[in-house]
């Protein structure tokens, strides 16, 4: 079957018309010709792989990576790069109408960022002698030897610790996978295994050694059960990521949420603040604040800060980190932030400003529940998925705001997930 593709969807997808249906074709282009054969065919949509490309874009490349095309992740490095900046722009401009029925009075330049070596975390899982990333559509793991994404330092070790834990394998018994998450701080790499039985430590101190032998980074050993996670070999205060805008240091662990490009959240944290423009001791709020990513360099402004996060364990590494840097302007508490009511935002009081970073499923119980007098005169609200925060923008622009500003972010080069930030002034304040 051969279609014509006429735009790209939010995953990545090429669109087509095929006898009046929509057919989603993966690895396509728009304006191009491709072959497809169907993968998946429902009432309203199928779904397609493309077989051959007759026509090619002038903007499809050859993937970089061996594993692109079993692979769960980097859906678009078929794309050239600043064409797939492009593409993100267009479709977060397109849910904002479709969506929300809003659109901001201006558009911020996109971020684009390093498109190689930015990913900071990872996670990869370990079973039957193989270690990969999950297969698209499935739990099969795919087996790699090499992730350009990941930084040089990273990618060489994979085989290595392929090799270790095929050296290991009789402590991994049945059917267990292991998880092999990474976390990567200034020169520092730690290594976390997760999984039911724990790894005897003195095949790990062994195992760090050689892996510090030959590299530019220090690697941390780390292992996992449950809720419970322990620093082996190394120190643990050392991995950290820094904010020197602001003059930074925010130590983390494994598990804990961080922004996995460094780079990129540098920028996105800078543009945030000068957007929501904090003055000495005016009172904001920073919500779904993780460990004061936003909330401490808010606070160097003199601003009164206030963080709110659903985890317990972030709201303690938040507190801890605005301690170590001396930040005496923030306080931290534990929030469900999802079953915010309006006596929930009266009992918090009038703040001036505030911030919001929710995860994927959006704000909507939080911005429908201010209300007057307790609507701050500026939000400013970062976002991981364009759908929920135009529905949220909706609900902000009905209750007053005007929807100033917004831009994309592109803190995941080759993938279709769009970071995007909103501002949204209240004229009355």
């Amino acid at each position: 079957m051969q279609l014509n593709i006429s735009s790209l969807d939010y995953e990545g997808r090429g669109v087509a018309r095929c006898d009046g249906k929509t057919v989603f074709v993966h690895g396509a282009l728009p304006l191009e010709t491709v072959s497809v054969h169907i993968t998946r065919s429902k009432a309203a949509f199928d779904e397609a792989q493309t077989t051959a490309v007759l026509h090619p874009s002038a903007y499809r490349r050859e993937p970089f990576c061996p594993h692109y095309r079993e692979c769960g992740g980097c859906a678009l490095q078929h794309l050239e790069f600043s064409a797939q900046v492009a593409v993100k722009q267009r479709i977060f401009e397109e849910q904002m109408r479709r969506i929300g029925k809003v659109f901001p009075e201006q558009m911020l330049p996109p971020v684009y960022g390093a498109a190689l070596h930015y990913r900071s975390r990872t996670r990869l899982a370990f079973a039957r002698g193989q270690l990969g990333y999950r297969g698209k559509r499935s739990h099969n793991i795919i087996p790699v030897s090499e992730c350009r994404i990941l930084p040089q330092a990273v990618s060489e070790k994979l085989p290595e610790i392929r090799d270790f834990l095929n050296h290991m394998q009789k402590n991994i018994t049945g059917n267990n996978t292991y998880e092999i998450e990474i976390c990567c701080g200034r020169q520092i790499a730690a290594l976390n295994f997760i999984g039911k039985y724990r790894l005897p430590e003195k095949q790990l101190a062994l195992f760090a050694e050689r892996l510090n032998r030959r590299s530019s980074d220090t690697w941390q050993i780390w292992q996992q059960q449950g809720q419970t996670v322990q620093c082996l070999i190394g120190n643990a205060s050392e991995l950290c990521y820094t904010l020197p805008e602001f003059d930074l240091t925010m130590p983390f662990r494994p598990g804990d949420f961080t922004q996995i490009n460094h780079g990129v959240n540098e920028i996105m944290v800078g543009r945030a603040v000068r957007l929501l423009n904090p003055q000495p001791d005016e009172r904001i709020a920073d919500l779904f604040c993780g460990l004061g990513n936003f909330t401490l360099p808010l606070a160097r402004s003199g601003a009164h800060t206030t963080g709110m996060e659903g985890s317990p364990q972030l709201v303690r590494r938040a507190a801890d980190n605005a301690r170590l840097n001396g930040i005496r302007h923030a306080v931290f508490q534990t929030a469900d932030l999802f079953e915010t009511t309006a006596q929930t935002v009266a009992s918090w009081g009038k703040f001036d400003k505030m911030l919001l970073d929710p995860p994927r499923a959006g704000a909507y119980a939080l911005v429908q529940a201010l209300h007057a007098p307790y609507l701050p005169q500026k939000i400013v609200y970062i976002s991981c998925n364009p759908a929920t925060l135009a529905r949220d923008a909706a609900v902000l622009v009905q209750k007053g705001y005007r929807f100033t500003a917004a831009g994309i972010m592109n803190l995941f080069p080759h993938t279709a997930h769009i970071e995007a930030i909103g501002v949204f002034d209240h004229p009355i304040n």
